[in-house]
């Protein structure tokens, strides 16, 4: 499994592409592929449930909600009793990802800093533990420290063998970072291969990134 970081120039193709998989904007044609299947036009909820993750651009958390309400909200899809066995383990293990997390339970997510709410996002989203985790905009509006505390976090996930799908705008982060990189220009997959084979196409970096 790999860990991949997909670029693009413009933000709200962005947010087309994620949305589109995860059918919370729907597809004006072609068909979403995930695990051998063809999950084109399942509802949200049934994408989740078979494995795949969202995690959206900017603060994702809900800031009207604790810490623990949010992460709990991850688990819906488990709050049978027949899945309760799961929603603690789940709930647990998002709680284990970042220390921090633990003693402040109780604390409004509106509240948490920038980072600590797109790392309170990421562990909501993986209270399922998913086969996949589609993160959109990781670097959005937070310092290259923090940028860099949360890329790890993401490098130790996929060490387990969850496989992520970054979609950044921040070209050198997706080159130093990802094992494969599609760079995308207006919604059309420009390149596809390794980001040190990225790093030296200028043609396709220049206009975009470089504002050349």
């Amino acid at each position: 499994m790999t860990l991949t970081t997909a670029t693009s120039g413009k933000p709200e193709i962005n947010v087309r592409f994620l949305g589109a998989v995860s059918n919370l904007l729907g597809l004006t044609g072609g068909q979403v592929i995930f695990d051998g299947e063809d999950i084109t036009g399942w509802a949200p909820d049934r994408i989740a449930a078979a494995g795949l993750a969202h995690v959206p651009g900017g603060r994702g958390a809900l800031p009207d909600l604790s810490v623990d309400e949010n992460l709990r909200l991850g688990g819906h899809l488990l709050r049978s009793r027949t899945k309760r066995a799961q929603f603690d383990e789940g709930l647990a293990y998002a709680y284990s990802l970042f220390e921090w997390m633990g003693a402040r339970r109780k604390q409004l997510a509106g509240t948490l800093s920038g980072g600590e709410q797109q790392m309170l996002a990421i562990a909501r989203a993986l209270v399922l533990r998913p086969k996949m985790l589609m993160v959109d905009e990781l670097s959005l509006g937070l310092a290259p420290v923090i940028v860099s505390q949360l890329m790890g976090v993401l490098k130790e996930l996929n060490s387990t063998g969850l496989t992520i799908l970054v979609v950044e705008q921040h070209a050198t982060l997706a080159m130093e970072t990802a094992e494969r990189v599609l760079f995308m220009e207006k919604g059309q997959v420009r390149f596809e291969g390794r980001g040190k084979e990225l790093a030296g196409r200028r043609d396709l970096l220049r206009s975009v990134f470089l504002g050349a």
